[in-house]
């Protein structure tokens, strides 16, 4: 047993240096407090969301894995190394597991769901006017000029089009995304010069094209994008994100977020919160960016997101992910797939971290994994056919499109 023991044996215990690998990220993605600095973000004394359980037994809809052979969705959630899975539909959750170290209370990592959880932010910092999609980069952050961010728009940043040098190749050590963690306090500093910090480690990336061009995921790019943030409010993302979200959706528990040593928020990733909470921000991008008849998001900025136009079609249709995702598009920090029902909105994050929501199916699904490899287009698939399933049972077969309330149909120009 992991971390069992006083104190564990060498070969049981969870590190910096092996806490992303398997088997030990089945306990570090449950237990991120004990590993590194976390900031909390409080959910504040308003009434929680409810979400009253009505369980179907779901788990027996069969479906094709993407490799075609048939299985059902419990088989497809034990295989893709499920931690939690929380399925709501009308309001009531209709599905919900727990594995490994994961339990209805515990806050799991969310990876780069909490880039989606930023990118709501921004929204509202637009509607307010503090921020605008056309300012520069270096308007708020002027150390970044001497970076490859120089002339980067926020537009640029919000849809990861900027001409930053920084590889996601997350099996590569040397690769920036790896890089990076160091500064972030996520991995032991190795041999090579890493600043202490993270803000520091974004100062010294370099480009490598025009801002504006083809679409390539970047985490940094939601990092400078936090550090906009900050600098516009004069206040950390923590507790942005409490203010701004966590609060107005009704979450039932404090969330946290990891920071490095400086107490700079890892603005990519680093969010840690409960399945179920995961579930009600779902909800309230089903609902148009509403809970209970309070804006949370901004319509505006909602009916943005789902609405492509042939540019930004095209900038993900030339990425590395348009043969994953085909049709697809990636805006304000929210990925769309079109699915059979209708066109979807995912939050992703690496090591199977999930949030689906389809309004065709009116059905919003959290998963929170502990994949052995970061990425796996064969778990992701699965998964999105696992979920489309549900939503197709809960709707019916003949389930016509639905409106997202306050943000219009998604729609393509």
């Amino acid at each position: 047993m992991l971390m069992q023991g006083f104190p564990p044996p060498p070969d049981a215990r969870v590190t910096l240096a092996n806490w992303q690998e398997p088997p030990f990220n089945r306990w570090s993605f449950s237990h991120m407090r004990e590993l590194v600095p976390t900031q909390r973000i409080p959910r504040g004394s308003g009434p929680v969301t409810p979400l009253p359980a009505s369980p179907l037994p779901l788990g027996e809809i069969a479906l094709h894995r993407v490799d075609g052979t048939r299985a059902s969705v419990d088989e497809v959630l034990e295989d893709t190394y499920t931690d939690a899975t929380v399925v709501v539909h009308g309001g009531r959750v209709v599905l919900e597991r727990y594995a490994g170290e994961t339990a209805p209370g515990t806050p799991h990592l969310l990876m780069s769901i909490s880039k989606s959880v930023v990118g709501c932010v921004v929204g509202n910092l637009v509607e307010r006017g503090l921020l605008s999609p056309a300012h520069l980069v270096t308007d708020h952050v002027p150390e970044l000029g001497p970076s490859g961010y120089r002339g980067a728009s926020l537009r640029d940043i919000l849809d990861m089009r900027s001409g930053v040098e920084f590889s996601e190749d997350y099996t590569d050590l040397d690769a920036e995304v790896r890089v990076i963690e160091q500064a972030m306090g996520w991995r032991p500093a190795s041999d090579r010069r890493v600043p202490s910090s993270m803000y520091a480690y974004l100062t010294t990336l370099g480009g490598t094209g025009e801002h504006g061009g083809v679409f390539d995921y970047r985490s940094c790019e939601t990092d400078v994008l936090g550090w906009v943030c900050e600098r516009a409010t004069n206040t950390r993302m923590a507790d942005l994100i409490s203010e701004l979200v966590w609060s107005p959706i009704g979450a039932e528990r404090d969330a946290e977020i990891t920071c490095d040593g400086a107490g700079t928020a890892i603005h990519d990733g680093g969010m840690c919160a409960t399945a179920r909470d995961l579930a009600r921000f779902g909800v309230m991008l089903l609902a148009g960016g509403e809970v209970a008849g309070r804006r949370v998001v901004p319509a505006t900025w909602l009916r943005e997101s789902w609405t492509a136009d042939p540019d930004i079609l095209e900038a993900f249709a030339r990425s590395v992910s348009g043969p994953y995702l085909p049709g697809g598009w990636y805006r304000n920090k929210f990925w769309f797939v079109p699915r059979e029902q209708h066109v979807v909105l995912l939050c992703l994050g690496i090591y199977g971290q999930m949030l689906y929501v389809n309004p065709g199916t009116g059905t919003v699904a959290g998963k929170l994994s502990s994949w052995p490899d970061a990425q796996s287009p064969a778990m992701l698939q699965d998964t999105l056919r696992a979920f489309d399933a549900i939503g197709a049972a809960l709707a019916g077969a003949a389930a016509g499109p639905r409106t997202v309330p306050g943000a219009g149909v998604p729609t393509r120009h």
